[in-house]
């Protein structure tokens, strides 16, 4: 089966693309639901965060305060590779099973760090999410309720969008026309199809 790596730096609308893809009947596996499966509470990754990091990561009904995790990781380089080391073994190992199990021609494996984390591994193609940082921005500051200048140092952790759009097979271009959004989607979904059951590269070399 054809994997296609659907990536793209923080509210550039990877969950859009994602959604439309999956209105194909494509199949979807995606590394931020994963994440949250494995800790949910009364599962070990959730046992093994609160061991790392203490009973300040949790709500009151026991489940992860995301929030709190966020704001701790954010600041602590160090922390933030221990938490790596607790959710990456996870999260790859249910994607695997899921991605083995899945139907259809070819898959998407949603993985906002492709680039960052190094995982090319078993992808096929790199299909990246771009917009306009300054639309990132603006997108940020409404979704998270956050200023500018949070915004903007939660962009500058990320790969560099020429970093990202270097290492690109396929590229998305995701500025706010869901019409013209649509149509990409449709055509990389009807390349997709043909490279999967006919193995060609370019369907207009046909």
């Amino acid at each position: 089966m054809l994997r296609i790596g659907l990536t793209g730096g923080i509210a550039s609308g990877k969950s859009t693309v994602e959604r439309l893809f999956a209105a194909h009947g494509v199949p979807i596996i995606d590394s931020d639901v994963i994440a949250r499966e494995v800790v949910a509470p009364g599962t070990p990754g959730l046992a093994q965060v609160r061991a790392r990091f203490g009973d300040g990561v949790l709500q009151e009904d026991g489940s992860l305060d995301r929030r709190a995790l966020r704001r701790l990781v954010f600041e602590d380089p160090m922390a933030r590779r221990d938490l790596e080391a607790i959710l990456h073994p996870l999260i790859r190992s249910a994607m695997a099973e899921q991605s083995a199990a899945a139907n259809g021609p070819y898959q998407i494996n949603v993985i906002p760090l492709l680039i960052e984390g190094g995982r090319r591994a078993g992808i096929d193609r790199v299909l990246v999410v771009d917009c306009p940082e300054a639309l990132q921005i603006e997108r940020v500051m409404q979704r998270d309720q956050v200023t500018e200048t949070e915004a903007r140092a939660v962009l500058a952790a990320q790969t560099r969008r020429s970093d990202r759009l270097a290492a690109a097979d396929d590229v998305i271009v995701n500025d706010g026309d869901p019409a013209a959004l649509q149509a990409q989607v449709d055509a990389l979904h009807a390349k997709y199809l043909h490279w999967a059951v006919y193995g060609h590269k370019d369907p207009a070399t046909e």
